[in-house]
C-alpha cells in the first residue's frame, strides 16, 4: 500500500541546554524525504531554561528511585505550553495551517536515560505532555517515543538512524563509505551498508564536557569556535588512559547517558589544554567507534553543534582517521537534523511502522513505539 507524502512538524530539545527548541517541517512518507519545509530556533524564555536546569539537577538526584520529582510536572506542562507555541508560529511564518500538518513529533525533554545492564532493564525519562500539545494544536501528536523500546529490553537509543538513513539515500550514499556523525552532548553514529545493514549508537561524550568544562571555569557556556582547544595541548599520556575506557571497545549496540563522562576528566588541566584533551577524547572515542564497524567508512557528514566548532573538526581527521565534513556539504541542514528526525519517525508512528531495530537500539526485534494523541 501507498502513503502520500504529509507535512509533519519534528521538535526536539538536546541535552545540552542552549535555550533553545529546533522546529522543523518535513514533507514524508516516513520511508524517504519529499522535502524540507521551514526550521526555526524557537527561544525558551529563561524561566523555562532555569526550571529545567533545576529539573535535570533534581533527575540526578532522584535515579529513577521513588516518587517523581514534583518539579517534573510543572516544567513537562511549561515546556509542552512552549513548544506548542513555536510549532504554530512555525506553521503560520510557512503559510501553511494547522489543519495541513498531518502529525508532530514531540520529542520532549530527556532528563534522566539509564542504559539497559545485563539482568536489569534499562530506564528512560522524557518531559512532555502530548495530549496537552494535541489539545493546545487540534494536530495529532506523537511522543514518547523511547519508552516502548527501552520496556523491551532496548537501549532507547539513538533513534536518528532510520532518518539519517533516508538523507544518505537521498544524496546516493548506498556504498557504506559514507556515515553520519551527530555531535550533541553526546556522539553518535550511524553506518548503513545501502543494503539491509543499518548500525548506529553512541561513540562516546561530544560537547557535554567540554561545555561543562568551560562552564566550571567561569569562562563561558561553551568553547566557542575551539579557540581554547585549539591554542591548548592535548596531555598524551591522560587522554591514551581515558580512550582505554571499557564503554568504547564494548560491542554496540550501546548508548550514553550525557553525564556518563564528565569535565572532571580535565581536572587539574589549565583551560586551553583541558579543552583541547577533551575534545581529543570526543574525537578518539569516534574513531574507536569506526574501528568497530563491518567496514570503516572514509567520511563523516557531521551534523549537530559541534560540527561548527572547528578543533573537533581538524581532531577528526587527526584523531579519528576519517575525512569529516559538516552537514551543509551535502545540502542537509545541520542543526535541523534532529527535529527533522522527529518529524520523520512521527509518520511512521502513525502508520504502525517500526522505530528501532536490533542492531540500533538493541532491540529484540523491530519494534513499533511512540504514543500518539489525536
Amino acid at each position: 500500500m501507498t502513503f502520500e507524502p504529509i507535512w509533519a512538524v519534528g521538535l526536539m530539545t538536546g541535552t545540552v541546554l542552549d535555550g533553545n527548541i529546533d522546529v522543523a517541517l518535513l514533507r514524508t512518507d516516513g520511508e524517504t524525504v519529499e522535502s524540507f519545509g521551514a526550521y526555526t530556533l524557537a527561544p525558551y524564555p529563561q524561566s523555562i531554561r532555569d526550571q529545567l536546569e533545576e529539573t535535570l539537577s533534581q533527575a540526578r538526584t532522584w535515579a529513577f528511585e521513588g516518587p517523581e520529582p514534583a518539579i517534573f510536572a510543572e516544567a513537562e506542562d511549561a515546556l509542552t505550553r512552549a513548544q506548542s507555541a513555536a510549532v504554530a508560529a512555525l506553521v503560520k511564518d510557512a503559510g501553511l495551517k494547522n489543519e495541513d500538518i498531518g502529525i508532530v513529533g514531540f520529542h520532549g525533554q530527556s532528563v534522566l536515560h539509564r542504559a539497559p545492564q545485563p539482568g536489569r532493564i534499562g530506564a528512560t525519562r522524557q518531559l512532555g505532555n502530548g495530549k496537552l500539545m494535541h489539545d493546545i494544536l487540534g494536530i495529532p501528536v506523537a511522543y514518547d517515543f523511547r519508552s516502548a523500546d527501552v520496556r523491551a529490553g532496548g537501549q532507547g537509543a539513538p533513534l536518528a538512524a532510520l532518518y539519517h538513513q533516508a538523507l544518505l539515500k537521498k544524496i546516493g550514499a548506498t556504498d557504506g563509505k559514507t556515515a553520519v556523525l551527530n555531535l550533541g552532548g553526546v556522539a553518535n553514529v550511524t553506518f548503513w551498508d545501502g543494503r539491509d545493514q543499518l548500525i548506529a549508537f553512541d561513540t562516546g561524550p561530544a560537547n557535554a564536557p567540554i561545555n561543562d568544562f568551560v562552564k566550571s571555569l567561569g569562562l563561558g557556556d561553551m568553547d566557542h569556535n575551539g579557540e581554547m582547544a585549539l591554542r591548548g595541548t592535548v596531555d598524551e599520556e591522560r587522554l591514551a588512559k581515558l580512550l582505554t575506557h571499557r564503554y568504547l571497545s564494548a560491542a554496540y549496540p550501546k548508548s550514553l547517558d550525557r553525564f556518563d563522562f564528565l569535565s572532571t576528566m580535565a581536572d587539574g588541566l589549565g583551560a586551553d589544554d583541558g579543552a583541547a584533551t577533551l575534545t581529543a577524547f570526543t574525537c578518539g572515542a569516534v574513531g574507536k567507534a569506526l574501528d568497530l564497524l563491518p567496514q570503516r567508512p572514509e567520511k563523516l557528514v557531521v551534523c549537530g553543534g559541534g560540527r561548527h566548532n572547528p578543533a573537533i573538526m581538524a581532531m577528526l581527521k587527526t584523531r579519528a582517521g576519517v575525512e569529516a565534513v559538516p552537514a551543509e556539504v551535502v545540502g542537509w541542514r545541520g542543526d535541523a537534523i534532529e527535529a527533522e528526525c522527529f518529524a520523520f519517525l512521527a509518520v511512521r508512528v502513525l502508520r504502525g511502522l517500526p522505530i528501532s531495530f536490533p542492531t540500533t537500539t538493541g532491540a529484540p526485534h523491530p519494534l513499533t513505539g511512540g504514543e500518539l494523541a489525536a
